[in-house]
């Protein structure tokens, strides 16, 4: 091969390797807070922790109680809630160090405010859990209410989520076009967010009835870890796949 052919081929190689490198990168940050979720619970796992486990009575009158019992996949949610915020603010991007370490400060603050406050589940799952039985007493069907109260708890949780990432450095929608166009992107970006959370909640919600023992009243065993590995899983999948395409690099024609 002459020297002059082989110069076209080298010149191409460094963008398409930056995009690779790109495409990587993003999916680094969309799978890293699901990561984070299940090694936390295959930490719970190996420890044996669960309510008996020693802890300051002020934090166990927080943590245990209704909404632990019957949400439990709900804690290892907050961890993928939190690790997104904390994904934002190391992940590539225009914001400055102290937009991200201020920004992120605040979104973390924000999610364990709406998860935790006065106790576990704060206010994201009594708004779901007043919606769907507000929803259930006066004759939807339960199928409908659960439904609705799922939809209420994601989109408490996926606001307090998406504008943490948002303060602590997370891109937003690409500038190119009008006005309109720029605001109908944002618009779908939305509700698609909306939409991955709101099957999240959804699916984490049915635990106790796809098997999940009774942690934290006792250990997990071999088969709670498998059904709550299964559940985060299948619940994170979409909202991964949705944050590593917008962090995707666009083609542009050559």
């Amino acid at each position: 091969m002459s020297r002059a052919g082989a110069l076209p081929a080298g010149a191409g190689a460094g963008p398409v390797g930056e995009r690779t490198s790109s495409r990587r990168g993003a999916w680094a940050v969309a799978a890293t807070p699901l990561l984070a979720a299940l090694a936390v619970l295959f930490a719970v796992f190996l420890t044996g922790f669960d309510q008996r486990s020693a802890m300051p009575p002020d934090v166990a009158a927080r943590f245990y109680g209704f909404f632990l019992d019957r949400y439990p996949l709900f804690a290892f949610a907050l961890v993928y809630g939190l690790v997104r915020i904390l994904a934002a603010m190391l992940a590539p991007g225009p914001a400055s160090v102290a937009r991200r370490l201020v920004g992120g400060a605040i979104g973390l603050a924000l999610v364990l405010a709406v998860s935790l406050h006065p106790t576990f589940g704060g206010l994201v799952l009594r708004a779901g859990f007043g919606t769907g039985s507000g929803a259930f007493l006066n004759g939807t069907p339960m199928a409908i209410a659960y439904t609705m109260g799922a939809g209420a708890a994601a989109g408490l949780f996926g606001l307090a989520t998406g504008l943490g990432a948002r303060l602590a450095g997370r891109p937003g929608p690409a500038l190119g076009g009008s006005r309109w166009r720029r605001a109908g992107r944002a618009l779908r970006g939305w509700i698609a967010g909306f939409l991955a959370l709101w099957f999240a909640a959804a699916v984490i919600g049915l635990a106790r009835d796809a098997g999940f023992g009774p942690w934290p009243r006792r250990p997990l065993d071999a088969r709670d870890l498998v059904v709550a590995a299964g559940l985060l899983t299948l619940a994170a999948l979409p909202h991964v796949l949705l944050v590593a395409a917008r962090r995707r690099p666009s083609r542009r024609p050559g």
